[in-house]
């Protein structure tokens, strides 16, 4: 049981930083774009809503994408568990509400960021 929890923890955790990795990535490629949307008068936090919106459509994407995976997977780990059902919705939906707020803190921290860039210095780094 140790061990199960254990290599739990580090999944999630891999998880994480990855959900990170892709979100900073996303934010970086697109600093050229807040650099411009600044210099045209762009509040930072219409900058932040905007990537935050689109994050939130790709968030939702990923989530209906994960619960459908893991609720087709559910017949083969029925086996090996004992006192909860394979489909329980409290388990399901506390990793996807862990998900969601790892995505959306992996893009608001780069955004926030690259809204506090001065738009020439952003638009000088290509």
């Amino acid at each position: 049981m140790f061990l199960l929890g254990l290599f739990g923890g580090i999944a999630a955790v891999l998880a994480a930083v990855g959900i990170y990795g892709v979100m900073a990535n996303i934010v970086a490629q697109r600093t050229r774009e807040i650099g411009i949307r600044i210099a045209l008068g762009a509040r930072a936090r219409e900058v932040l809503s905007l990537v935050v919106r689109q994050a939130l459509a790709l968030i939702s994407v990923g989530l209906v994408l994960g619960l459908a995976g893991s609720f087709g997977l559910t017949r083969i780990l029925a086996s090996a568990l004992w006192g909860v059902t394979a489909t329980d919705p409290t388990t399901f939906a506390g990793v996807s509400f862990f998900l969601a707020l790892v995505a959306l803190a992996a893009c608001f921290i780069p955004t926030r960021q690259a809204a506090t860039v001065d738009p020439v210095v952003a638009l000088r780094s290509e």
